[in-house]
């Protein structure tokens, strides 16, 4: 066998692995070493660039945006930030039908702009959001799929953990990919919420719901608004103000967020010495998973490089004379494919490192290529069998009326609405970097 062949027979067996189960970059770096040593047949290379690997990939300044950013995240979480949002949020959207799932819509986005997280936003607004919609006699689908559709703005909205994974692996500014995820983010938090509206007008069996009017004494004061806005629009402000601005790096945001972050917790008495250690403790096992991942991912793509699979991937696109359109139709449905069987973290760490080299010859944006990639494996945490933000969302609600086929089937219309978004990013390039120009 040529050593492409053994290259493209090692990305379908990492694949095979990570769906039975094994850890991720255990499965990259293990497959990768295997693969090296075979082709060379040397041990000592595979050796050697494991070696080199290991002391190149998390040695960067930026890596510290990682805990950083992690830590505002947790911080925040504990500090109810969440459920002031949507306290907000649910104020203004009350009167309308499909209000209370705009509303999670809003807040969900609201929120991702200082956690970065789906799985956190999953599990806040489960708590937060489903009981009150079911309440109010909203159809079971709706309330959980409402939560599981928007909690994905939190891998697309800054700061996002896969943003953080995809700059490191495609070698572009963490600052850069920040700053393009605002527009594509907002669009998405839109398209959302027209979806809902339009839903509520020609299907309102499949929402439900009823409006129910407040009583003058359990609406927010002025200044409840304010004291519950104020924290996270001084939290987004310091940590995209100062990214776009220029006057602060990702690193020193991510330190300034956390920072405020601790204070906000300590100033609303939601931070004691236990839930701090509790959060550092979490912090550093994130960390420690995601720098395994991306050292793991250097490793993968150096292999990659080595039995030039790459190079010949787009030898064999340009000998096929595939015009943009199809190459995009082709990234697409194997994103999509991909999305069924494994997380959002395994597609960006194996399929980038093959499809970069085809893409940047062709002119395209590297900043936009990510967003396309991200949006595009996202849709994958709302689609059986591996929907994470489902499984989340289910074992958090705990409750016996709603089944996770329930949370699936909600979730299915919410990807649709994504996969819309996606084209139309692809369209119009444009929408992801103009903030960069």
């Amino acid at each position: 066998m040529s050593p492409v062949e053994i290259g493209a027979l090692s990305v379908v067996a990492i694949v095979v692995l990570i769906y039975l189960g094994v850890y991720i970059p255990v499965a990259l770096a293990s497959v990768s070493f295997v693969t090296l040593w075979i082709v060379s047949e040397k041990p000592i290379l595979a050796i050697n660039f494991l070696r080199q690997t290991i002391g190149d990939s998390v040695t960067e300044y930026e890596f510290a945006t990682i805990p950083l950013f992690t830590f505002m995240g947790l911080v925040v979480a504990k500090a109810g930030l969440g459920k002031d949002v949507y306290d907000v949020m649910n104020q203004v959207f009350r009167r309308i039908r499909g209000g209370i799932g705009m509303a999670t819509v809003g807040a969900n986005a609201v929120f991702a702009a200082v956690t970065g997280s789906s799985i956190a936003s999953a599990s806040v607004f489960t708590k937060v959001s489903v009981p009150e919609m079911l309440r109010l006699d909203y159809n079971k689908r709706f309330a959980v799929g409402v939560v599981a559709g928007s909690s994905v703005l939190g891998m697309i909205i800054p700061p996002s953990a896969m943003l953080i994974i995809y700059s490191f692996v495609a070698e572009v500014s963490v600052g850069e990919m920040f700053i393009a995820g605002i527009i594509p983010g907002i669009i998405l938090a839109l398209a959302y919420i027209v979806a809902i509206a339009f839903a509520g007008r020609i299907a309102p069996k499949a929402i439900g719901g009823r409006i129910e009017e407040m009583p003058d004494e359990e609406l927010l004061s002025w200044s409840e608004l304010v004291g519950k806005t104020a924290p996270i629009v001084i939290l987004i402000t310091i940590v995209l103000g100062g990214i776009y601005t220029g006057w602060l790096t990702p690193v020193e945001a991510g330190a300034a967020g956390s920072l405020a972050g601790l204070v906000i917790a300590l100033l609303r008495r939601r931070m004691t010495a236990g839930s701090f250690w509790e959060a550092l403790l979490e912090t550093g096992h994130i960390t420690a998973s995601i720098l395994f991942l991306i050292t793991a991912a250097s490793f993968y793509s150096r292999m990659l490089g080595f039995v030039d699979l790459p190079n010949q991937l787009q030898a064999f696109l340009d000998s096929q004379n595939l015009s943009f359109f199809w190459i995009m139709v082709a990234y697409v449905v194997l994103m999509l494919f991909l999305g069924t069987l494994l997380d959002t973290a395994s597609i960006i760490l194996i399929v980038v490192p093959l499809f970069i080299d085809v893409i940047e010859p062709m002119g395209l944006s590297l900043i936009w290529f990510g967003l396309v990639t991200v949006i595009g494996a996202e849709i994958g945490l709302l689609t059986p069998p591996l929907g994470i933000s489902c499984f989340v969302i289910k074992a958090t609600l705990n409750d016996d009326r709603i089944s996770l086929k329930d949370v699936f089937l909600g979730a299915l219309p919410f990807a649709a609405v994504m996969l819309v978004v996606l084209i139309v990013i692809i369209r119009f390039p444009v929408l992801t970097t103009y903030l960069l120009n």
